[in-house]
């Protein structure tokens, strides 16, 4: 049985074929939460005072900046 060449016959093809354009595949579409008022997990840049603000009262102060961004989004003025 006959061995195949060690280079493509055709070297204008495979040339093409080795630099074929890439297609990006689409964005993922992020789909709503399946759960009402699941959380996620995020990492934003806050100021050092506002930090200081919400943590002087100790544990909860993640819930605490949630709180006070729920009323912002609701219309409320935060306390």
């Amino acid at each position: 049985m006959a061995t195949p060449p060690r280079r493509p016959t055709n070297p204008m093809a495979a040339a093409e074929a080795a630099f074929k354009p890439v297609k990006k595949p689409a964005p993922t579409i992020r789909e709503p939460a399946t759960a009402p008022n699941v959380r996620e997990l995020v990492s934003i840049r806050i100021d050092r005072a506002v930090l200081d603000h919400f943590q002087e009262d100790g544990p909860g102060w993640q819930d605490r900046i949630n709180d006070a961004l729920r009323q912002i989004v609701v219309g409320k003025p935060p306390v």
